[in-house]
């Protein structure tokens, strides 16, 4: 017999899966914490290589270990030709994050280490090998759609500003440079957000390191979770201009049309992390040729808030952080493998602090179907 009463959590909300040091996130407060030190803190004064060292590691590296550090990312940026020959010959239609998720699996065939004994350590140096590689092949994804070639990699550039480089074919000035950095290390972790628990769940199984990050990529696709930015660049492009986003949004709201870009599952103050790009969006579109981008999202914000803010909804990390990609020059559609770019740092930072402590997820469901049922041969049906 089923059982009579269950309770569970829709979609594991709020249940408590692991236990962590890697990062916390405070909802109601709008607090965003790494390793200990808040994002506000980490986005003025570190950069991504930094941060994500702190996040693999557990501290702040020093100088030589940060020179090392940087200097094995520059090591690995160059990916095999067999994978490269692989995303030349997807379709230019597919959608960029399938692209990314076949090219990292891809690595992982061509990895011989993927055929030994997989000790912590291994799991370590491929985690830093995907950091760098995952943004060497969304830069290869992004210059392939536009039906460019590849770029080499640039060592005299730092992690950040290659990628922009490889992904563009422009250096960025220290500016910009330091604006993309920051966005890189506000996206690089979320506590249990639905990609990282996918990570995780693969790799409580013992996997390999690269399927737990594939499985990543595939929860990250989806519109709910990283495609969202993608959504919120293209409202602000249908809306047009600013003399026209009040009266849509106005629309949007009576007609309870779903505004992207506000609202999340955790936060219910405002996003430290859409309150940091909101301060550099002005300047970056400005300076890019796009500033009724940003002008058009204050009124959105403005419009929104005066709605929805006494429920609890506020923009969220996507909200502003696609006015200033698409300043970049980066497409909409490249949006999502650039969260990517960034947030393999959590992911594996996550997998590796988990395995010590491993045990396979088993979560249950509850059954609620037909019981008692009988047979009924093919000739009676």
């Amino acid at each position: 017999m089923a059982e009579e009463h269950v309770e569970f959590a829709k979609g594991l909300e709020g249940v408590i899966a692991c236990e962590t040091k890697m990062g916390y996130v405070a909802g109601q407060k709008g607090k965003l914490v790494y390793r200990g030190y808040t994002i506000e803190d980490l986005s003025e004064h570190s950069t991504y290589e930094e941060t994500t060292y702190l996040l693999l590691f557990g501290k702040l590296p020093n100088k030589k270990e940060l020179e090392d550090f940087k200097a094995k990312l520059k090591s690995y940026r160059k990916i095999p030709g067999g994978v490269m020959d692989i995303l030349r010959k997807l379709p230019k239609e597919t959608h960029p994050m399938s692209s990314l998720r076949t090219g990292i699996s891809a690595l992982g065939c061509f990895d011989d280490k993927m055929a030994q004994s997989m000790e912590l350590p291994d799991y370590t140096e491929i985690g830093i090998k995907l950091v760098s590689q995952v943004a060497t092949v969304a830069a290869a994804v992004a210059r392939l759609r536009r039906g460019q070639e590849p770029l080499d990699s640039d060592d005299n550039l730092n992690h950040t500003a290659n990628f922009l480089y490889m992904a563009t074919g422009e250096k960025p000035d220290e500016y910009l440079e330091k604006v993309m950095d920051i966005s890189m290390i506000l996206h690089a972790d979320h506590g249990m957000n639905v990609s990282t628990f996918s990570c995780m769940t693969v790799i409580s199984s013992l996997s390999d390191m690269y399927s737990a990050i594939v499985g990543g990529i595939g929860s990250l696709k989806g519109p709910l979770h990283g495609g969202a930015n993608e959504e919120v660049m293209k409202m602000l492009l249908e809306i047009g201009e600013p003399d026209k986003a009040e009266a849509w949004i106005k629309d949007a709201i009576a007609n309870k049309k779903k505004i992207m870009g506000f609202g999340h599952r955790v936060y219910k103050a405002y996003d430290p992390r859409a309150r940091i790009f909101k301060q550099f969006s002005e300047k970056v579109t400005e300076m890019k040729g796009h500033k009724k981008l940003y002008d058009i999202a204050v009124i959105v914000e403005k419009e929104v808030l005066d709605a929805y803010s006494s429920r609890g909804i506020f923009p969220n990390v996507d909200f502003y952080s696609g006015t200033i990609y698409y300043a970049f020059g980066i497409e909409y559609a490249m949006f999502t493998p650039l969260f990517a770019v960034s947030r393999i740092a959590g992911w594996a930072a996550r997998v590796l602090e988990y395995l010590p402590q491993n045990r396979i997820f088993r979560p249950r469901a509850h059954y609620n179907g037909l019981l008692n049922q009988k047979y009924v041969p093919m000739d009676k049906r």
